[in-house]
């Protein structure tokens, strides 16, 4: 955190019912996000837990762009379908295009003529697309996703966890919005949302912390009955008076752009780094973390081993950096026929926390995976699973050499 958030984090105030550090978040967020109504949970997936218990009910779809293990694993903890509506061009690690985190709009609707309204709580849209390489969703698709829903009556909740660095992309790639300001862009892109969800441990530069915002009272309402059970009274949910105030102020530090450059620019050179070593990943690179095609790299390793965890698993012997499979292991088993699902996408994220590494850490991360990537031909297997929970297997799986 900077200088400003400690100042900050010692001066909240603890109170239980209507602390000032509740206040100055509300102020943030209605500032930056323009939404009236916000409840504070302790993560973001904890703030999904809130209002997917409000919203959705078994027999559910909610279509979106990859949705993020936690979002589809609380979806499907309550038997609900998660629809994967992203463009095609997300899935070619090869290809050159500007906003890889868009919405298929022939997909979306689809969806919609397919199943009835009362089924569809919401479209979920995250901002950036982890799942498919940390990759942007450009202020036109937001807007037409927006009007097609609206056509529909179906509410849209963007997933908001780097909503920050989704803006910076924005003002560098799509022209309408170059001469815009960061927070003039994130406030024109959530004129396109009713509801949102955030992990301020992300776009939010705090340790701890989380929030729902939405338009609609009534929603707010609802939400504030789960929100008393899972995480804690209205003015502190699960979070303590001093995240508060450290968060208020990260929101608006997060949408700076000089912070946003600089932070951005570090994940571009370690990519840049890996691809003159030849080494594939998602291409453009994305904004939080490096996606290296672990289908690429490791082509000798059987899909039913895990090839990007075993990737992990290699460039942790070689060098202890830990990067985190988003492949096999992360999409699950089917929850009807319990088979596991083998995603288009087989990436190791080399996710780089902020305002913390030098360039020279990135320098010793392409390295290590250079030498792995050099010794690739040798690598012909990978690991098989001997212990795993029945849901979000990939956060406590046990696993040994195949």
């Amino acid at each position: 955190m900077s200088d400003r958030q400690w100042s900050a984090l010692m001066m909240g105030d603890e109170s239980y019912a209507g602390a000032r550090s509740y206040y100055e978040l509300k102020d943030s967020i209605v500032k930056i996000l323009e939404f009236p109504y916000f409840l504070p949970t302790h993560q973001g997936r904890a703030a999904e837990n809130v209002l997917f218990s409000t919203m959705i009910k078994a027999g559910d779809v909610i279509p979106g762009n990859s949705h993020f293990d936690t979002t589809k694993g609380h979806i499907e903890f309550r038997k609900a379908t998660a629809i994967d509506c992203t463009i095609d061009e997300a899935f070619d690690t090869t290809k050159d295009y500007p906003f890889k985190g868009n919405i298929d709009l022939d997909k979306l609707e689809d969806v919609f003529r397919t199943y009835p309204k009362e089924k569809i709580p919401f479209v979920c849209v995250t901002v950036t697309c982890n799942s498919s390489g940390g990759q942007p969703v450009s202020i036109e698709n937001l807007k037409n996703v927006y009007a097609l829903c609206q056509k529909y009556g179906i509410p849209t909740m963007f997933d908001s966890a780097r909503f920050a660095e989704n803006a910076y992309f924005i003002k560098l790639r799509e022209k309408a919005y170059a001469g815009k300001t960061i927070k003039e862009i994130v406030r024109i892109m959530y004129k396109y949302a009713d509801i949102m969800t955030m992990s301020s441990k992300k776009d939010g530069l705090v340790n701890m912390g989380g929030f729902i915002a939405m338009n609609d009272k009534e929603l707010h309402r609802q939400a504030s009955t789960f929100n008393i059970m899972f995480e804690g009274f209205l003015t502190y949910g699960g979070m303590s008076g001093r995240d508060m105030s450290a968060l208020a102020v990260g929101l608006n530090e997060s949408t700076e752009f000089d912070y946003l450059e600089t932070r951005i620019k570090q994940v571009e050179y370690l990519g840049f780094k890996l691809i003159d070593y030849g080494i594939p990943v998602q291409y453009p690179i994305g904004g939080h973390a490096v996606f290296v095609d672990a289908k690429k790299a490791l082509c000798n390793v059987p899909k039913e081993q895990y090839q990007a965890q075993t990737l992990g698993i290699e460039l942790y012997l070689e060098a202890g950096i830990r990067g985190v499979e988003i492949g096999t292991l992360l999409a699950d088993r089917d929850p009807i026929t319990r088979k596991n699902r083998y995603p288009d996408l087989e990436l190791l994220r080399l996710a780089i926390p902020r305002r913390v590494y030098t360039n020279n850490h990135m320098d010793v991360i392409a390295a290590a995976l250079k030498n792995v990537y050099d010794r690739r031909d040798k690598i012909t297997s990978g690991y098989k699973t001997t212990w795993e929970a029945p849901i979000m297997r990939h956060f406590t799986v046990e696993l040994e050499k195949a």
